[in-house]
């Protein structure tokens, strides 16, 4: 609440101060056409009607009062323009500057969020694995929920370490790669830590793709990782890959809330996230989205959401 009530300030302050620039340039131009006028009269004033000359030199005042009342319409504008200009220039960066700040304030409530949360699911676990002998099968559900609380801070490192080095010097190895291959993997590791949810999987065999894996492995995780976040337990994820022409597609389909249509592009900014961080119920830092889309174009592909049917929403990327 209180950056945004200094976010209202600051443009508060930028409006009153470009309406003070622009009226004193409007006082300028009047003050200039005041004075060119009483110049004009007082030289015409000076002119002896009975003069030979008289009509042409009359004739020559009127038109240097025109080039001169020309000269500062075109001098005001000029001004005006770059003002308005600056000012639209000096508007968008505050802005963005002060939104990355709430961007990156709500991040940080967020990755604190993310690691205390496993932290403690693990050392309450654990602890409770010490203190009393449990019989087999609770011993195994303590085990694999420490082992997914585990993974979500391993993706959570690699999503911080890889966001940072795509916007740094990070190297890319590109080679041939069995992106079915990678699909598959991913898609087993998901169906055996939530062996409760409802899966289904198009994956069409030996689709091969030049690009880096570790990056392609992130990208594919962090879609599947995000259509279980937003979708009830009850809910089927759908991973497809499929030759289509001369490019490839992979897409990932939730039965979620879907997402509006306003919020659609701004799903994959950096840090973005939907809603209020206080009241946020869904786990997640805001990085997901924004490296699925960075990765994607970096391996000249484009990524897309668009609604499922009946309900849901669907990724896809176009290599």
């Amino acid at each position: 609440m209180f950056k945004k009530k200094r976010l209202a300030v600051a443009i508060t302050v930028f409006w009153i101060l470009l309406i003070y620039i622009i009226t004193g340039l409007a006082w300028w131009f009047i003050a200039l056409q005041d004075a060119n006028r009483e110049i004009t009269a007082h030289q015409l004033e000076q002119l002896k009607p009975d003069d030979a000359q008289y009509a042409l030199r009359r004739q020559a005042i009127l038109s240097e009062e025109k080039k001169k009342t020309a000269r500062n319409i075109g001098e005001g504008s000029t001004y005006l323009g770059l003002i308005l200009l600056g000012a639209i220039f000096v508007y968008r960066e505050v802005r963005r500057t002060i939104r990355l700040q709430l961007q990156q304030q709500n991040f940080m409530m967020a990755v604190t969020h993310e690691l205390k949360t496993p932290i403690a699911v693990t050392k309450l676990n654990l602890e409770t694995m010490l203190k009393h002998r449990l019989d087999e099968t609770r011993q195994q559900k303590m085990i694999q929920a420490a082992l997914q609380e585990t993974n979500r801070l391993d993706t959570l490192a690699t999503n911080i370490l890889v966001a940072s080095q795509l916007e740094g010097e990070y190297v890319q190895s590109k080679e041939s790669l069995d992106l079915s291959a990678i699909v598959s993997h991913s898609m087993q590791d998901f169906r055996h830590r939530f062996p409760e949810r409802h899966w289904e999987q198009r994956i069409e065999p030996e689709v091969v793709i030049l690009g880096d894996a570790l990056l392609l492995q992130l990208l594919i995780n962090n879609l599947i990782e995000n259509a279980l976040k937003y979708s009830p337990k009850e809910g089927v994820v759908t991973v497809s890959l499929e030759r289509r022409g001369r490019s490839i597609s992979l897409a990932v389909a939730d039965q979620g809330q879907g997402i509006p249509d306003d919020e659609k592009k701004k799903i994959f900014d950096k840090f973005y996230r939907t809603g209020q961080e206080a009241t946020r119920r869904t786990k997640g830092t805001g990085l997901g989205l924004y490296l699925c889309r960075k990765i994607a174009e970096d391996h000249d592909a484009t990524l897309k959401v668009a609604d499922n049917s009946p309900v849901g929403s669907i990724f896809t990327v176009i290599f």
